[in-house]
């Protein structure tokens, strides 16, 4: 065993010199310089993207949750009428109340931009 750095627990440091400070404060100084113009980058895309407050926040809301029940509402009527038409009750209102569940639900996470719509849907509607 070598007996370097004896009581420290391991090789001992030379002392910085005046050449390794200034190429430290050089680097410390490059890296101010990057967090900063980070920084005014996250705060630029962050001031673009506002949550909406007050009586917008309630609006979309409002959009949100009737987007959510007329999903449902539709499904059910639809069950309702093939189960009356075709006389399998109540396996089509259950299936069509699931299945209006799931359009009320993607319909609720598109409008809030959670979902991307469909291009084939953006392609039939005109959008680009």
């Amino acid at each position: 065993m070598s007996e370097q750095g004896v009581g420290s627990g391991g090789p001992e440091q030379k002392p910085a010199t005046g050449d390794d400070e200034a190429k430290l404060t050089a680097r410390l100084d490059a890296l101010g310089e990057e967090l900063e113009s980070r920084r005014e980058e996250v705060e630029a895309q962050t001031a673009t993207v506002e949550a909406p407050s007050g009586r917008a926040g309630q609006g979309m809301a409002l959009r949100l949750a009737t987007e959510f029940v007329a999903g449902i509402l539709v499904g059910g009527a639809i069950g309702w009428f093939f189960d009356g038409w075709l006389g399998t009750s109540p396996w089509g209102l259950i299936v069509f109340l699931l299945a209006g569940f799931a359009a009320g639900v993607l319909n609720a996470l598109r409008t809030a931009g959670v979902v991307a719509e469909s291009p084939a849907r953006s392609r039939l509607e005109g959008k680009k």
